[in-house]
């Protein structure tokens, strides 16, 4: 069973300028992390945006909406920034009630490119809760899979908890 990978950006994607002393976007890094896990899940990598989610719009919100709607994939994993991975959970958890579709947002604390980034893990996980979690809306995050509706960020615990 294929699933369907939205890349959206976040820390998973961001790069570091030593000159500069600040996070970019350069290219993202799914399909090298794919690689590197020995994935062996069929994907399709679809790239809509690299922004990190504190400069999501309603706009681009809905474009991930469109795009999970638009998918012939029944599963998809959808990467995104942590600090709005919620907000963008529960618009796409009420608009894609009934669709017969698992849909699990990710991200990472730590950007891939460092090294100690539990993005690999991350992924990973939801890869694997996309295959095996029923139809719904969830936030995978360090080993554990939240409905859209019951999860928020712990800034002080720097995690993913019930809400």
């Amino acid at each position: 069973m294929s699933v369907l990978v939205l890349v959206t950006g976040g820390t998973f994607d961001k790069e570091y300028d030593e000159r500069r002393g600040r996070l970019y976007f350069k290219a993202t890094h799914l399909p090298e992390m794919l690689d590197r896990g020995r994935c062996r899940v069929p994907v399709r990598l679809r790239r809509l945006m690299m922004k990190d989610s504190l400069f999501m719009t309603p706009a681009d919100r809905n474009k991930v909406l469109a795009a999970c709607q638009a998918a012939r994939e029944k599963r998809i994993v959808v990467t995104h920034g942590t600090d709005t991975m919620v907000e963008t959970a529960r618009l796409l958890g009420r608009a894609l009630e009934g669709s017969g579709k698992t849909v699990v947002l990710t991200g990472a604390m730590v950007p891939y490119a460092f090294g100690s980034s539990d993005g690999l893990f991350n992924l990973g996980a939801a890869l694997a809760y996309a295959n095996s979690l029923p139809p719904g809306v969830w936030v995978a995050m360090n080993g554990q899979a939240h409905a859209f509706d019951r999860v928020r960020k712990d800034r002080r615990l720097s995690s993913f908890v019930p809400a």
